[in-house]
């Protein structure tokens, strides 16, 4: 393939993901500043007190929680929208919502799940984005705008996970237990546990879904009744 039928193909591919930069930005109206996922209580405990530990608990939290549980539903709602399978859409997240071991938890993900579906469908609508009564499940809503928009699921799935090691590590930043460049360095190193936990959800299916974050959902419990609080979880 020469350079000049290349570039047409690479506008393409680039044009393809564009909208994910919008809905994975920080600027997205879904308040994912306002969630820390059980880490202010972590902070509190003295689990988590600098670089090292912040990694270990994040490699946890990702690796045998929520954040392997998120790649392989987002990847059956993806897979269920370009099926047209409606009841297993509901199905799929249905199971997304009872996974929340507390009810911070599901009010993280149902609440960024309902307002990233409303902004979708005020700025980027399509027919094929269907309307979910109720609650929804933050991965299934990403999973169906992707679907929807024909964004492919390998890069939706490492972009929404990456998203999620960014936006926790925004709030240990803000809680304290390291700086900015440290936080850097942390996205970094989870960078190639969030390639291969995408990589998993694409093969995986419900059957495979469960967790471990024993400590993690026992924080959650505990933030509930923290006295001074940053975050709503």
């Amino acid at each position: 393939m020469d350079d000049a039928s290349a570039k047409p193909l690479l506008h393409e591919s680039a044009s393809a993901i564009l909208p994910l930069f919008a809905w994975l930005s920080p600027s997205y109206p879904v308040g994912c500043y306002a969630y820390s996922h059980t880490l202010e209580w972590a902070v509190e405990a003295g689990d988590v007190t600098d670089e090292a530990t912040l990694v270990s608990w994040l490699v946890d939290l990702l690796t045998l929680g929520f954040g392997r549980n998120d790649a392989i539903l987002l990847s059956c709602t993806y897979r269920a929208v370009l099926g047209g399978d409606r009841v297993a859409l509901e199905e799929i997240n249905e199971l997304a919502l009872a996974l929340s071991p507390s009810s911070e938890l599901y009010l993280e993900t149902s609440q960024q799940g309902r307002s990233f579906l409303d902004a979708t469908l005020a700025a980027w609508p399509s027919p094929r984005l269907v309307l979910l009564d109720g609650d929804v499940a933050f991965p299934v809503a990403i999973g169906m705008a992707a679907a929807a928009h024909d964004i492919p699921l390998g890069v939706t799935a490492e972009a929404y996970l990456f998203g999620l090691v960014q936006t926790l590590v925004s709030a240990a930043i803000r809680l304290a237990p390291i700086g900015q460049t440290a936080g850097i360095r942390v996205v970094a190193a989870l960078a190639s546990t969030v390639r291969d936990l995408a990589g998993q959800g694409m093969t995986h299916s419900l059957d495979d879904i469960g967790g471990a974050t024993f400590r993690a959902d026992l924080s959650s419990f505990h933030h509930e009744n923290q006295y001074t609080r940053l975050f709503r979880s």
